[in-house]
């Protein structure tokens, strides 16, 4: 069960880390809330820190991860889609 539990908590911190750094940079202007590259660490950072609690049995957490990670994917494809379209000039 050791084992277990360690590669739970090295994929939650793992996961917990992306999110935090996609905050950080936010926070510093430095990605905006909508690139690709901030939804990208937050739509892994949250699958990741989902499956670390799914892993451990914490439910709570799966729902709030699991959550966070299909509204990122949804807002991902929004952001592809829309950089799809051709502007009219």
């Amino acid at each position: 069960m050791e084992g277990h539990d360690s590669l739970a908590t090295l994929i939650g911190f793992t996961g917990v880390g992306l999110l935090l750094l996609a905050f950080v940079l936010n926070l510093a202007k430095l990605l905006k809330a909508e690139s690709v590259p901030y939804l990208a660490l937050n739509l892994i950072g949250a699958g990741l820190a989902c499956a670390s609690s799914w892993m451990i049995d914490f439910m709570p957490f799966v729902i709030l991860e699991g959550t966070w990670a299909v509204a990122t994917l949804v807002a991902l494809f929004r952001v592809l889609a829309g950089a799809k379209q051709p502007t009219s000039a």
